[in-house]
């Protein structure tokens, strides 16, 4: 849109943009799942090899949220935005034409630093044009459906894909989907509010504390994911573990001593922040790395298609988008904490209720209680996001985004490692006992969240969450009663 023409605000074509950013970063997550078979069946490799192909992408995208909510702060959330749609647009290119598994999981690690810029640039665009209250929580309940949609479409139009076009097709979708979030976010989403951009304005960017968020993550992934094929004690896991504990006793320090933080750790003293940050972490521990090992149970030991491991996970993946279009009533009417209490109960409930059929050989015993699962999982999302928004001013509403974003993919990426590591080799005889293993993991993991949602989200008395007055940014108040919602 050239310059010299006025900008035109369009609150519902700048959500529909916002949502599309969203939508991307899930999509490929869920659609690399199905096509786990076809890349081995092409590349060969490990269950080693496929974690790290999910978790490549991960870690980028945990690794830079906080650096790409700060940028989104200081720069405008919609031109972070633009950019990393771009960028997440060229890197699809490239996965898609990909010659080996080497040089996939390369691009997908750099698609993973798009899919961080987008996604709490996305969140911070909804908040900048949706000041009101009410209608942000529509908003925000919205932008959650749309990633519950892709969640429920994209392992079904992922195994379309791949059975019809083959799987460098579920990389190649992105780009017309990028280009349609671009123009429409250029058009019609409005600036950053002047008070927030000259509030952030004299943010810097933290490059020692992202270079040391980056080795840490890193590290702690690799020791994870070689476990499994080369035991805890080895010299690699054992390093990488020790290099874990330096990069995160570094980061802390660096964090406290810095003028202007890319973790602003003062925050954390505010119940509602922490307790969201934990239950995000939770929820994507239980059911990304759920998602990954059922995915190899469909295909690999059921002998399901793409397209037959897309349908299995419909039931789950609807309830998850329901819920999401359900949720912004319910938390208006009861609270979020009521919510997350529910959502996190349900969902253990439909993991819990799943250990004993796995091992039964026909999917109808297990789809109720992937209803189940799938209906509290739904509940969980929106009802934190706007927890965690109504805890920091709006002028941090790009940090707190990335935080609590930065957690979900940080358990997500634990959930894949673990839950890989703990049912082996999928040809292997205890891949059953692995996979009930992991349901129980899952479910002590949403039981906590559900403590946490009980504990944290409490309305806090006027001088119950104080931030250190030597820590505070120079803008941001203390929190509102309302962040206990």
């Amino acid at each position: 849109m050239p310059h010299n023409r006025p900008h035109t605000a369009r609150p519902g074509l700048t959500l529909v943009a916002a949502c599309l950013g969203f939508v991307v970063v899930i999509l490929d997550v869920s659609v690399v799942n199905v096509a786990t078979k076809a890349l081995a069946a092409d590349f060969g490799g490990s269950l080693s090899g496929l974690e790290w192909l999910i978790n490549g992408y991960t870690l980028t995208f945990a690794a830079f949220l906080l650096t790409a909510g700060a940028m989104g702060d200081r720069y405008d959330p919609k031109q972070i935005f633009m950019l990393g749609f771009a960028l997440f647009a060229v890197t699809s290119l490239a996965c898609g034409a990909a010659p080996s598994l080497v040089a996939l999981i390369a691009a997908r690690v750099v698609q993973g630093v798009g899919a961080a810029m987008i996604v709490p640039s996305s969140l911070s665009i909804v908040n900048t044009n949706f000041p009101d209250p009410a209608e942000r929580t529509r908003a925000v309940s919205l932008w959650a459906a749309a990633g519950g949609l892709a969640l429920a479409l994209g392992p079904v139009v992922g195994g379309l894909l791949v059975d019809s076009l083959g799987w460098r097709s579920i990389f190649y979708v992105n780009v017309p989907i990028a280009a349609v979030g671009i123009v429409l976010v250029r058009a019609y989403a409005r600036p950053a509010p002047a008070r927030a951009r000259d509030a952030s304005v004299r943010r810097s960017l933290d490059l020692p504390g992202q270079l040391l968020a980056v080795v840490g993550l890193g590290a702690l992934t690799g020791a994870i994911v070689e476990a499994n094929a080369q035991g805890w004690t080895s010299a690699t896991v054992l390093t990488c573990l020790a290099v874990f504990l330096v990069a995160l006793a570094g980061f802390v320090a660096a964090e406290r001593r810095s003028g202007d933080p890319m973790l602003p750790l003062h925050l954390f003293g505010r119940r509602a922040f922490t307790a969201t940050s934990l239950i995000g972490g939770l929820l994507n521990f239980s059911f990304y790395g759920l998602i990954f090992v059922f995915s190899l149970f469909f295909q690999q030991i059921w002998d399901y298609s793409p397209i037959g491991a897309g349908l299995a996970f419909l039931p789950m993946t609807a309830a998850i988008m329901i819920a999401n279009l359900l949720c912004g009533p319910l938390v208006k009417r009861h609270g979020a904490r009521t919510v997350l209490i529910t959502g996190n109960t349900l969902a253990a409930v439909g993991y819990l209720a799943t250990v004993p059929v796995v091992d039964s050989g026909a999917y109808a015993q297990m789809a109720v209680q992937f209803v189940i699962a799938g209906f509290g999982l739904g509940l969980v999302v929106p009802s934190m996001t706007n927890a965690m928004l109504g805890s920091v001013d709006p002028v941090n509403a790009g940090i707190a985004s990335g935080v609590l974003n930065a957690s979900r993919q940080l358990g997500g990426l634990i959930g894949v490692a673990v839950m890989g590591l703990l049912v082996g080799q999928a040809s292997s005889d205890r891949f059953l006992s692995g996979l009930r293993a992991a349901l129980v993991w899952a479910v002590v993991a949403l039981v906590i969240g559900g403590v946490l949602s009980a504990i944290g989200l409490r309305r806090p008395t006027p001088s119950a969450e104080p931030a250190p007055p030597s820590a505070a940014p120079r803008t941001e108040p203390a929190p509102s009663a309302a962040d206990a919602r």
